[in-house]
């Protein structure tokens, strides 16, 4: 539970951050300012962002720009990259972390719910990524996109299909991307985490009547969920030096939730040793 990096592997890298003053995305920054990185937050909320960047540097003595920016809108993308570098001089890498997502049967929503996860976690990557990567090619800069992606962007889900939709366009992206703009010097992959408990996230997937009904900790043999510097390790890793050769990537992160709910006996788990003997007994006597 503890960096697995030396210190200073990100040492004059500037990265951004989406979604980068809450949750998980703060947990990355966090770790990434640690190895010495320079850390640009963006989401809509500056207030947020500025009371977490304050917090940060002091946490880690490193130095963290908030800037406000609806990642719907092309150009206050733009105008985070700007920013950025009048600040710190380039940027190296953009980790596409910002999503909406709440449960609903889907018969229930309306087309504005709809689009409305659809333009943060879809939209919003792909125009974040086609503004870095422009600027990017543009400067004849090498670059490294991280993009956060779930394991039902390969299965789907039911009642949580907008966020599916999406997903499942950002794991295309990342693919697609690593292809084409290899050739710039320009890495994409992505992480697919399992349940790492936010305050935020996880209130509205697992509100309090569900999380009694359906208890997501059964779901993961190794019967726990993620520390958030589990998840801080990986990216950290993919975004550094050190992951130069890793390419088109998707990493799942998720105590094996995703393999055990495809295994068509993992159920069985639940069987006693007492009901196995029976069962054992049963098939003797045949």
């Amino acid at each position: 539970m503890t960096g697995m990096l030396k210190e200073d592997s990100l040492k004059g890298k500037t990265i951004i951050v989406t979604g980068g003053g809450t949750g998980l995305g703060r947990s990355m920054g966090k770790y990434f300012l640690e190895l010495g990185a320079n850390l640009v937050i963006a989401s809509r909320k500056i207030e947020v962002l500025e009371k977490t960047a304050q917090e940060l540097e002091k946490e880690t003595g490193g130095k963290v720009l908030p800037i406000a920016c609806d990642i719907r809108k092309y150009n206050e993308i733009e105008n985070v990259i700007d920013k950025a570098e009048n600040k710190f001089g380039k940027i190296d890498g953009v980790l596409n972390n910002a999503a909406g997502n709440f449960i609903s049967p889907t018969e229930r929503l309306s087309n504005r719910a709809f689009d409305i996860v659809i333009d943060i976690v879809l939209k919003g990557t792909y125009n974040f990524t086609l503004a870095a990567g422009k600027n990017w090619i543009n400067k004849k800069q090498s670059g490294t996109f991280l993009n956060i992606v779930t394991t039902y962007a390969w299965t789907g889900s039911g009642y949580v299909v907008p966020s599916a939709c999406a997903k499942a366009g950002i794991l295309a992206m990342t693919r697609s991307l690593a292809s084409e703009w290899a050739k710039y010097n320009i890495r994409s992959n992505a992480i697919a985490p399992g349940p790492f408990p936010t305050d935020g996230a996880w209130k509205r997937l697992f509100p309090g009547e569900v999380a009694k009904k359906i208890d997501p900790l059964q779901r993961i043999p190794l019967k726990r969920f993620g520390e958030h510097q589990e998840l801080a390790n990986l990216a950290a890793y993919l975004m550094s030096d050190y992951s130069a050769y890793v390419n088109g990537e998707v990493v799942t992160i998720d105590g094996g939730e995703w393999l055990h709910g495809a295994g068509e006996f993992n159920g069985l788990e639940a069987v006693t040793p007492e009901m196995w003997d029976a069962l054992e007994e049963m098939r003797s006597k045949k």
